[in-house]
């Protein structure tokens, strides 16, 4: 059995327990700055999401909804609660261990897709896997490219690219090392309708087939059917949408 297959297989038989394999946010505050310019980005936030489930979080500019991110992928520490992805601390002490976590458990899309400029598409893939020890294999880049549909375009540089097809390559990227938390920013901000709801199918067949939790900060309202669970986030509190 494979790397890949193996995690496969754990993913399905955990799938459905956040506090197991997926994200959990429990009474979760964020404070940024300091006496009456304080701003609580994060106000008691709790939140739940399991391997396979793809949930999105919608809300106005500045409720917060880049700082759940931020929190729950171990980049900015919370003021108080607790944060756990597939059963780790992402609140430890120690910038070293909280990037350890981050490369092995979390796996972020940027809006822009944020790739590196002189590497192709299939580069860009092999890339998270030379830094470090993994606890796990990596999957294949040309597998993956072809699951995000841009087989024929692992050669091309992301000059070469439209908008839409630099937003899968930065998915495939996000994928490539397995994580169990795949946090996306506003990924059909720069895109029409149509490859829209191309990505937004795509991040929920991924989250479905790999067990990935997956959490969709949007302001497209037009993706939601895609999505297990819709938020909503308004002045740092997070309330599930009916």
């Amino acid at each position: 059995m494979t790397p890949t297959e193996t995690r496969t297989t754990d993913r399905h038989r955990t799938e459905g327990s956040a506090a197991e394999g997926g994200l959990v946010l429990k009474n979760v505050t964020l404070h940024l700055g300091d006496g009456d310019e304080t701003v609580h980005a994060l106000d008691g936030v709790d939140l739940e999401v399991a391997p396979g489930e793809f949930v999105a979080v919608v809300g106005p500019s500045g409720a917060g909804k880049s700082s759940l991110l931020a929190v729950a992928g171990g980049l900015t520490l919370p003021t108080s609660g607790e944060v756990t992805v597939a059963g780790h601390d992402m609140t430890v002490s120690g910038k070293r261990a909280r990037t350890t976590l981050r490369r092995e458990h979390v796996g972020f899309v940027f809006q822009s897709g944020n790739l590196l400029p002189a590497l192709t598409a299939e580069d860009q893939l092999r890339l998270p896997g030379r830094f470090g020890r993994k606890r796990r294999g990596t999957r294949d880049p040309k597998q993956l490219l072809a699951q995000v549909g841009m087989a024929d375009k692992a050669n091309r540089r992301p000059h070469q690219l439209s908008g839409g097809e630099r937003q899968r390559v930065g998915i495939a990227r996000a994928l490539a090392t397995e994580p169990d938390l795949l946090l996306v920013d506003e990924p059909t901000a720069a895109l029409d309708r149509v490859r829209s709801q191309e990505v937004a199918e795509l991040l929920a067949r991924e989250a479905k087939e790999f067990g990935v939790a997956t959490v969709m900060v949007t302001h497209d309202h037009d993706v939601l059917r895609h999505c297990d669970a819709v938020y909503e986030m308004i002045d740092g509190k997070l309330t599930r949408a009916e």
